[in-house]
């Protein structure tokens, strides 16, 4: 694929995600959301999160690694726990970074 396609690869699905973002908004006060639906909402950002990070903490070679050996399943956990007693994004990421790069060493 030449870079000149990959660009326009990538113009275009910028520019779609812009504009399936872009109807949300242009949209907002002229339609009437049920009150269920503008509650589902609220949890989209937490559910795209999880949906890109759980594959990669979960899966190895195409299977699910759980085991105390998987290294960025132990991170993630820390990061969880570090998260949900700071609530800061700082403190989550040095520290699940740092258990991660740890344990990559250790193992």
């Amino acid at each position: 694929m030449s870079s000149l396609t990959l660009l326009w690869v990538f113009l275009g699905a910028g520019l779609a995600t812009y504009l399936i973002r872009l109807s949300f908004i242009a949209v907002e006060g002229r339609v009437h959301l049920p009150p269920w639906f503008r509650t589902a909402l609220q949890f989209v950002p937490a559910a795209m999160l999880s949906a890109l990070i759980a594959p990669d903490l979960l899966m190895r070679d195409g299977a699910v690694y759980l085991s105390p050996y998987n290294a960025r399943l132990v991170a993630g956990l820390v990061a969880i726990v570090i998260a949900a007693r700071t609530r800061s994004v700082g403190w989550t990421i040095a520290g699940g970074m740092a258990t991660l790069i740890a344990l990559e060493c250790l193992l």
